[in-house]
């Protein structure tokens, strides 16, 4: 069994921050699950340009308000708290927080917790990743 503490995990290595978000991987690939969880939040007046190429990602909305747009499809949909959001086919989009949002996410296949958004939002595969752990991270353009 694994427990936990939110802010715990927010005093540690496994908090990731970078420009307009913050995440705290509760669980990562060395814990065995088979995916990672994650509770993120992304700040009000960032536009969060991310492409999934790697992994796939469900997002829940626990607080906030925004939009996600599918740059694929053009289409803009509302986020707020209850609405949930799964990346199945590697979707390129932008988030744009209204106000700060709290969101709990997983990830498949499970991120190893040095993982940040790369030039083109992606996450690199975990063959590519440097060996030391990130703490910052440049956004995505």
């Amino acid at each position: 069994m694994i427990i936990r503490n939110l802010d715990q995990i927010r005093k540690s290595d496994r908090n990731v921050r970078s420009n307009g978000w913050a995440s705290a991987r509760m669980l990562l690939k060395d814990d065995g699950m088979g995916f990672s969880f994650h509770v993120t939040t992304m700040f009000a007046g960032s536009e969060l340009k991310m492409h999934y190429q790697n992994h796939l990602e469900a997002v829940f909305v626990l607080k906030g308000t925004g939009t996600i747009e599918d740059l694929d499809s053009g289409e803009i949909h509302r986020l707020e708290p209850g609405v949930m959001y799964a990346l199945d086919k590697h979707d390129r989009h932008i988030v744009r927080p209204e106000t700060d949002i709290l969101t709990a996410c997983a990830f498949n296949p499970p991120v190893t917790g040095k993982e940040v958004h790369d030039a083109s939002g992606a996450y690199p595969a975990e063959a590519d990743m440097a060996s030391e752990p990130a703490r910052e991270a440049a956004p995505a353009e």
